[in-house]
């Protein structure tokens, strides 16, 4: 992974009507990285893929996609493999005939057999897309998004419909993708996928772009979280305490102050039930930029 920025958006603002659903938004995306751009429901994070993928014009700012604008199809949009929600195939054509038709419209040249094969549907390449399965269909809009080895993939909800066998398939795939110097755009509502993959995470809310960077860095800003039972005792630590009896201990120093109330709880004879502890994790900060 280099610092050279495959995406640059710069101050982009994207309108509908009288509502600003992208606000002054800027960030960049390096070579090599796997950026996870995630958001609340109405975040403006679509509508900003959309542009930066050339589906639509900002209303102002800029954006650079692979040194080039996102629409000009000779030099940048044949370097994107875009897998979207729903693809929209033809359900009249065979797997193999629409993973040849989206490598003929994005001008990319590749063997439609390897990709099949690299998403597990081999023995459905003579499969018309009606007869497929919702998963099978999911893999499917994975296999014309990587047609022509693109440099650039972006990924909406690419695991939404698979089993766990399929989305650890997907996911191994997008590791050997990324070992040949792929750069990867991903947008889920899986936090859990962003947390152990993205290199970087953009958080965005109501058209702004709200936090941004690794997972350590955005989910040191919340305090780590002790909860247990606590015996009738005055505690060494400050907690608040819960409806069901429990109590919470919210700290930035986890592993100093575990120390002290296991030791505490030693030193009397305590037991601590129900003990838990843990760092914060990004759904923790993706609920708290919901509540700001």
């Amino acid at each position: 992974m280099t610092t050279t920025p495959v995406i640059e958006v710069d101050g982009l603002n994207v309108r509908y009507g009288d509502f600003h659903a992208v606000k002054d938004l800027s960030f960049q995306v390096r070579r090599g990285e796997l950026y996870a751009l995630l958001g609340t429901n109405g975040a403006g994070k679509t509508s900003a893929l959309e542009t930066i993928e050339g589906h639509r014009r900002p209303d102002s700012g800029t954006v650079r996609v692979l040194g080039g604008r996102p629409g000009e199809r000779s030099s940048v949009r044949t370097k994107m493999g875009i897998m979207l929600q729903e693809s929209g195939f033809s359900p009249d054509l065979t797997a193999r005939e629409s993973v040849l038709l989206i490598g003929r419209l994005t001008r990319r040249a590749d063997d439609a057999d390897r990709v099949l094969d690299i998403v597990g549907l081999t023995g459905k390449s003579g499969t018309r897309v009606a007869q497929l399965s919702g998963g099978e269909k999911r893999r499917l809009d994975f296999a014309t998004a990587i047609f022509g080895t693109p440099e650039l993939l972006f990924l909406d909800e690419p695991t939404t419909g698979l089993d766990i066998q399929s989305r650890d398939a997907l996911w191994q795939a997008v590791d050997r993708i990324r070992e040949n110097g792929a750069t990867v755009v991903l947008t889920t509502h899986y936090l859990e996928e962003a947390q152990q993959r993205a290199d970087r995470i953009g958080l965005m809310h109501r058209g702004v772009l709200r936090r941004e960077g690794t997972v350590a860095e955005l989910t040191r800003t919340l305090p780590a979280v002790i909860r247990f039972t606590p015996p009738p005792a005055n505690l060494p630590l400050d907690a608040i305490r819960q409806a069901d009896g429990s109590v919470i201990v919210e700290t930035f120093h986890l592993h100093k102050d575990l120390y002290l109330l296991l030791g505490w709880a030693e030193e009397h004879g305590f037991e601590l039930t129900d003990l838990s502890a843990g760092p914060t994790r990004l759904d923790d900060v993706f609920r708290a930029i919901d509540k700001g």
